[in-house]
């Protein structure tokens, strides 16, 4: 990698840093909020309904002790719940409730209000949407632990 490429991509990660601080803050006085653990935690949830905490911890690339944290303060706000896998009644299923389903629409709209008008070309957000989709797939196939984790997934439940 040439020095040009190692600044720019320097700088990519330096805004996609900076965006996500004033978002994150927007997300204060809009929806119920919890650790940055249990918002990685919620979100994958949100995104994956009927998961499992093994999953989801490999997911979100925490270690057990930290997602049995992040889990349990989502329980315990009223965010997730947990279900008896139906076809096997050794595991659990997670789920998001009606509560973070609510939160969610809160934030849908403080999110969307924030950046109205900043990116107003429909096909322009569609790219970068593509774009920051595809980074964060990269980073999670590419992580350094990945292997790892594949050698020894009984290790994340």
């Amino acid at each position: 990698m040439d020095e040009k490429q190692t600044s720019q991509l320097f700088e990519l990660a330096d805004l996609i840093l900076a965006v996500g601080r004033h978002i994150h803050a927007s997300k204060e006085t809009a929806a119920e909020s919890g650790t940055p653990l249990e918002g990685a935690v919620m979100r994958f949830i949100d995104r994956h309904p009927g998961t499992t905490p093994g999953a989801a911890a490999e997911a979100t690339q925490l270690i057990s002790s930290n997602f049995s944290r992040a889990l349990r303060g989502l329980e315990k706000n009223g965010l997730v719940r947990r279900d008896v896998d139906e076809h096997d009644a050794r595991r659990v299923r997670l789920y998001p409730t009606d509560k973070a389903q609510e939160n969610l629409r809160r934030l849908r709209e403080t999110w969307s209000r924030l950046l109205d008008g900043t990116v107003t070309d429909a096909d322009e957000i569609a790219m970068v949407i593509s774009t920051l989709q595809r980074i964060e797939t990269q980073l999670a196939q590419n992580r350094p632990d990945r292997a790892d984790h594949q050698d020894r997934p009984d290790q994340l439940r």
